[in-house]
């Protein structure tokens, strides 16, 4: 066998670490790559088997399997109830309700839900009759998981859409008010959760706040529509409609420098209070 010059023998033997140590650092970075794909992947399953094996199979013992105990949500329930409570006046309501996922997209311990849920409402919903309708909603969710369990839960539906289809609402929301409104101007449409106990005080900073806006200049008229839930807690709809979005806008100005000046936390108190709330901007729509 020939052997290496000298010289040339010298070099391998000073290079060959160099070349081992790239190769192991490679491998490391491709394997914790590997390792977060991984991780993605299984969060994106928890939170599609928590959906369609959870709730379209009404498995609320796998539900209690896929969320963390430290999952916190409505009046401070924890664990699986806390998931399960909202959605269960629905699937009381709609009892054939099935959620449908149409996409799913992870980014390390964040996990994006877009659905779609379809039933029938053959009972009562809360206080509303049963209209028998096939009723079509859908929402995105954002979500948390850690340890393969969900840990926190963000959630967005279409609920005016919602309401619209059960008739609580008209599906054109001019037709709340006396006069027709006119092109340009704009609703300004808030719906609340308001948990039975404070009740009280979000009526109180409600007829402050009304008063205020009916002061501001572009201020057309407004109303405000409520119920009580078979738990006592208030479903309360506002609408307040405005010469145009230039006259919202410093309208919103307006209110939160009168917040400042009364030292008043909007979003502070709706925290302590357990209060959640759907905005959304409405024009009308044209012939």
């Amino acid at each position: 066998m020939r052997s290496l010059p000298p010289k040339v023998y010298l070099l391998s033997l000073l290079m060959a670490p160099g070349i081992m140590n790239a190769q192991a650092t490679t491998n490391i970075k491709n394997n914790k790559k590997e390792i977060v794909m991984n991780t993605t992947q299984q969060n994106k399953e928890v939170v599609r088997q928590l959906f369609e094996q959870g709730l379209n199979k009404r498995n609320f013992d796998l539900v209690n399997e896929l969320v963390s105990a430290e999952f916190t949500g409505l009046q401070d329930k924890k664990g699986g109830a806390a998931f399960v409570g909202p959605v269960l006046p629905l699937i009381k309501s709609f009892p054939d309700i099935q959620w449908n996922v149409i996409d799913v997209v992870g980014d390390g311990d964040k996990v994006a839900l877009h659905w779609k849920w379809q039933g029938t409402q053959s009972a009562p919903w809360f206080n509303l009759a049963g209209t028998n309708k096939t009723i079509t909603n859908e929402g995105m969710s954002v979500m948390t998981v850690k340890a393969g369990k969900v840990i926190n839960a963000q959630v967005l539906t279409d609920r005016l859409g919602f309401l619209q289809t059960l008739d609580v609402l008209p599906t054109d929301v001019n037709v709340l008010y006396n006069k027709k409104a006119h092109i340009g101007q704009v609703n300004f449409i808030d719906k609340f959760f308001v948990p039975a106990a404070a009740i009280k005080e979000f009526q109180e900073r409600m007829h402050i706040n009304r008063n205020f806006i009916k002061t501001l200049p572009g201020f057309i008229e407004d109303a405000a529509y409520e119920y009580n839930d078979n738990e006592g807690n208030l479903i309360c709809i506002t609408v307040a409609m405005w010469q145009n979005s230039e006259a919202l806008n410093k309208a919103k100005e307006a209110v939160q420098a009168e917040y400042k000046k009364q030292g008043f936390d909007a979003p502070a108190m709706f925290k302590r209070l357990n209060i959640t709330m759907d905005r959304g901007i409405y024009t009308q729509m044209q012939n």
